[in-house]
């Protein structure tokens, strides 16, 4: 078992998350599902899960508790249409769970709120290695383009770094 493994809280809802996450992404699958029962939240699924190699949980507990965008998901893309296949699977049936304007700054910059109320930063790989030039003129431009963008565009921000 991995030292750290992210551990999700979902009302009714974390077989389902984990199935449609280990969909999502190469080198995923569900690997245990455990029905608890007589738990203080009633009965209860854990589910065990691995995404892209990185082990998981989650628990179907109740309405206690909730995600909100201080705890999101980076994925690191290499290509536009990677972004734009898990932009799109991601944000089927999501951010209408987010209540408007509650966090208008996940609603740009590469954040999507998922059908389960998951928050994800989908973020071409490209742009980190333009953040990390020394050219604080090609980062300046970088930064105003991105600034602008809900959904990462790959080829504006590298029009923005060539300074075009």
């Amino acid at each position: 078992m991995q030292k750290i493994t992210p551990h999700l809280w979902f009302d009714k809802e974390a077989k389902e998350a984990a199935g449609f996450y280990a969909s999502l992404f190469p080198d995923s699958k569900v690997t245990n599902i455990t029905a608890l029962h007589d738990t203080p939240s009633g009965d209860c699924d854990v589910v065990s899960f691995v995404l892209s190699g990185q082990p998981f949980m989650a628990i179907s507990a109740g309405p206690l508790f909730k995600f909100t965008p201080a705890v999101s998901f980076l994925v690191a893309c290499s290509a536009k249409e990677e972004v734009d296949a898990l932009w799109g699977e991601l944000s089927a049936g999501g951010m209408a769970l987010m209540p408007l304007g509650a966090y208008p700054f996940s609603e740009k910059y590469g954040w999507v709120q998922d059908r389960y109320g998951l928050s994800w930063q989908i973020v071409p790989t490209v742009m980190d290695e333009m953040l990390k030039d020394r050219d604080e003129k090609k980062i300046a431009r970088v930064t105003e383009a991105f600034l602008q963008m809900k959904k990462f565009d790959i080829a504006a921000l590298k029009r923005a770094y060539e300074g075009g």
